[in-house]
């Protein structure tokens, strides 16, 4: 089945017969670096493609801010997701770490400046990646948008990767509002390497005792005996990657990479303290009380098993070069949901006399690449490409049952399917004038860009949906596989929209130290009309060192395909109780009838100042920035009572306890500032030291909260709010105010030592009033990796990731005694893991 998928969307990439450029002028597959006196000269000097159309700009001439991250600094690590690559490397990157989160626990978002997933514009070799088909939905950080699935890219591929920290829609188009990823794969034609890596978490979970005995506490209750905190030893990990370039014939390469992960969960759960069976008939305890496994959730990383292959290339035909690259992946996951008690109104003892802890299982395949040629015709630089993607993400309920179907029920199920597929056309000119009136040449640079979308909804098959009734039309129990509903026909949709649009761009030096650079884009969609951005860019050189820059630009973000079509009741905690929960799109019925209106699109504005000091060995940068979004689409709250039920009754939605759906709720302004500094120290006998620090402050506060609709006025608005407390604090506090990365690499002959320290600011695990939240106070993680070349081809390294095992303070702690902060005893908004300590160890051979 995967092999005729993958054979389906390789043929339209490559037999479609169109042409198209990618946005950035060239595609550059290659970069280019000056001679220098260390390896930070070396990137100060490497030439970009990120965030200009110049083929000759490096970072150090950026008038934006740009980050570059080489494949040394990626593998000097024991992380393996590129997303936790980043967060360890660039201080305005976050992927915080939900757990019992549905579909989030496969493919986890990561944010850039505090903002949305959707904010951030992936490219590959400068070429729009596309988004996953997974809506996250749950409480979680990138509630209710989608998220590129950046881990889909073997980390061994990547060359390089360039971090644009500054708006960009009117460059690259309407999701480049917080920023642009650029991962540039590796393109040696002769290089090759191996690299398996073993590793495991040996940790001691504080503030989380061990149960070691249950007894009857003589009240009609249960005593729990403890000991000292609660060792574990699990989440055993094997990553082998293979990458290797071939020459072909002096005309071109072709550099591949595959790659295979296979990690075991984690388990970060306290034990359960409730009550787990009936009582019996004299009003006693079952003796099964006493001795049942109380450790009964699984909360902590998923188990995955990954494959993943990309291959990226060019030829030469001569005045034209061909290039693209291709990339296919594969994952399945496992994790667990709330368990059900043996005594649960939702479980079939016959079935599960013990009770059972259901399990989503994904089967996520993807597909993407890009097929372009590019050449001169005349002055004129011309870049034609076609790219293409595609993602599945298939949910299975395992180790469950459809209560409503009795001891017939079924207990594994195909709960449905989310594919989203993009296909894209550019074509892009670009030439150098010379007029009399400048003193150097102006670069114009015009393009033009078709994309189209699809977005479908499967349904899963009919028991993981269904609801028995009774003969007066009510269910006879709960229905719908327990943990992960079952999309139902009702559901399914299958969805497409395009757009196209236009841009031009001047680039140009005023004087021999005034840099300027102008951007306008013109973007037309079949859905939400059209819309106009520009962008005013500009460095000034104040010394050989010293120079200032700044930016100004505007955006516009639609609606995503998901965001205007997904449906699906779920179960939801809730203030430790869960709830049946209805997600819908704003045109739906049951949203119709609370108040919803018809989605608009997002539009922001983006101003950064920034100062650049370079001296020898030290680079300094500072940069300010101002990021205001005006109705931005969000999901509501959850909107729960017997008022609301009586409504969703009348409007034909039954069985759903609580209901949010997709609206332009609120306005939103984030200021913050960007500091780094890298400093090389020559240490004569013995070695190199290299010195980074990296800060970024960051604050994110809602200025405007749209009104209540009547629907709910009518109601109880001080109950009854479309955009309350609880995503209020989420958007403001849900990510670290503050992030501080420090690094120190020391090179030694044949060793090297690589210290990393990253100090994630406070962050706010929001609860429905201000007494239920709980705030995650700064906290120093510091990974260690210890390299050293055997020989010319052979290297070993060891090291630890969270090397002094440190964990969020525990919520018994913070939100107090409770089942279920008893339960999850760390919050799913830290932004670093919470499984502790990680040991590893790898070796690669280089041939």
């Amino acid at each position: 089945m995967h092999i005729s998928t993958l054979a389906t969307h390789v043929g339209r990439l490559l037999g479609s017969g169109l042409l198209s450029v990618p946005l950035l002028a060239l595609g550059s597959q290659t970069a280019v670096a000056q001679e220098g006196a260390n390896e930070q000269n070396e990137q100060l000097e490497q030439i970009i493609v990120t965030g200009t159309r110049r083929s000759d700009r490096t970072v150090a001439q950026s008038n934006v801010p740009i980050d570059i991250l080489d494949a040394d600094q990626l593998t000097s690590s024991g992380q393996l997701e590129v997303s936790q690559l980043l967060t360890n490397l660039a201080p305005s990157f976050n992927y915080p770490h939900a757990t019992v989160t549905d579909g989030t626990d496969h493919a986890r978002p990561a944010v850039l400046r505090g903002l949305a997933p959707d904010h951030t514009l992936v490219l590959i070799n400068g070429k729009r990646r596309h988004a996953g088909a997974l809506l996250n939905l749950n409480g979680s950080v990138g509630r209710g948008s989608s998220a590129v699935d950046m881990n889909m890219i073997p980390a061994a591929s990547i060359k390089r990767i360039e971090i644009l920290r500054d708006g960009a829609a009117s460059q690259y188009g309407s999701d480049a509002i917080a920023g642009v990823i650029n991962i540039v794969l590796k393109d040696s034609a002769e290089d090759g390497a191996v690299t398996l890596t073993y590793g495991q978490h040996e940790t001691q979970m504080a503030g989380v005792p061990q149960l070691t005995g249950v007894s009857d506490n003589g009240n009609g209750g249960l005593a729990f005996s403890t000991g000292e905190d609660r060792k574990r030893s699990d989440g055993e990990t094997w990553n082998l990657s293979v990458n290797k370039g071939f020459n072909l014939n002096d005309e071109g390469f072709i550099n591949l990479t595959y790659e295979y992960r296979d990690r075991e969960p984690t388990n970060r759960s306290g034990f359960d303290p409730r009550r787990q069976y009936a009582l019996q008939t004299d009003g006693s305890f079952d003796p099964r009380e006493f001795d049942i496994d109380r450790y009964n959730h699984r909360f902590g990383k998923a188990a995955l098993e990954e494959h993943s292959l990309i291959a990226n290339g060019g030829y030469s035909l001569g005045d034209v070069e061909l290039y693209g690259y291709a990339s296919y992946g594969l994952r399945d996951g496992e994790s667990g949901g709330f368990y059900r008690r043996a005594s649960d109104s939702r479980n079939v003892p016959a079935i599960y006399p013990d009770g059972f802890l259901p399990y989503i299982v994904s089967d996520i395949e993807d597909f993407g690449g890009t097929f372009g040629a590019k050449g001169l015709a005349g002055e004129w630089q011309w870049d034609a490409s076609l790219t293409h993607g595609w993602d599945s993400f298939n949910f299975n309920v395992e180790n469950s049952l459809n209560t409503s179907l009795g001891a017939d029920s079924p207990t594994r199920f195909d709960a449905g399917t989310l594919e989203y597929t993009q296909s894209l056309l550019n074509l892009d000119f670009s030439r150098y004038y010379t007029p009399n009136w400048l003193p150097d040449s102006l670069l114009v640079a015009v393009g033009a860009e078709y994309r189209k979308e699809n977005y479908e909804i499967k349904a899963g098959e009919e028991a993981s949906y269904l609801t028995v009734l009774d003969s007066n039309g009510n269910p006879v129990a709960a229905g719908g596989s327990q943990v992960f509903p079952g999309f139902s026909p009702l559901s399914a949709t299958d969805r497409s929209r395009h757009n196209w649009s236009l841009y031009v761009d001047l680039d140009t030096n005023l004087t021999e130290r005034w840099n300027i650079a102008l951007a306008t884009r013109f973007e037309d969609y079949s859905d939400f009309g059209s819309d106009l951005s520009g962008k005013l860019a500009s460095r000034y050189q104040l010394t050989d060192g010293l120079a200032v820059r700044g930016s100004v630009s505007n955006g516009f973000r639609a609606p995503s395909l998901a965001q205007s079509a997904f449906t699906t009741v779920s179960t939801q905690f809730v203030n430790g109780v869960p709830f049946e929960v209805g997600t819908y799109t704003a045109d739906h019925p049951a949203a119709i009838a609370l108040g919803s209106q018809p989605l608009q699109e997002e539009q922001s504005l983006s101003r950064s100042v920034g100062v650049t000091y370079q001296a020898g060995n030290l680079s300094l940068t500072l940069d300010w920035y101002r990021i205001d979004i005006d109705d931005r689409i969000v999901l509501s709250e959850s909107l729960s009572g017997p008022e609301v039920i009586q409504i969703l009754n009348a409007a034909g939605i039954n069985g759903v306890q609580q209901v949010r759906y997709f609206t332009n709720a609120i306005d939103t302004r984030t200021r913050g500032v960007d500091v780094t500094a890298s400093y090389n120290l020559p240490l004569a006998d013995y070695g190199s030291l290299n010195l980074t620090a990296a800060y970024n402050r960051n604050d994110t506060e809602v200025e405007r909260i749209a009104p209540n609709p009547p629907q709910l006025d009518a109601l109880d608005p001080e109950q009854y709010t479309l955009f309350g407390r609880l995503e209020t604090t989420r958007f403001e506090e849900g990510t670290p105010d503050s992030k501080l990365n420090l690094a120190a690499t020391w090179q030694y002959d044949r060793t090297k030592v690589t210290l990393r320290a990253v100090r994630y600011g406070e962050v706010v695990d929001a609860g429905s009033t201000e007494a239920n939240d709980e705030v995650l106070d700064a906290k120093w993680i510091t990974d260690i990796d210890v390299a050293y070349e055997l020989t010319d081809n052979w290297q070993v390294a060891v090291g630890a990731n969270n090397l002094f095992d440190q964990y969020p303070r525990d919520t018994i702690s913070t939100r107090g005694q409770t089942d279920f902060n008893q339960i999850f005893p760390y919050s799913g908004f830290s932004a670093y893991s919470i499984d502790g300590r990680y040991w590893y160890a790898k070796a690669t051979y280089r041939f």
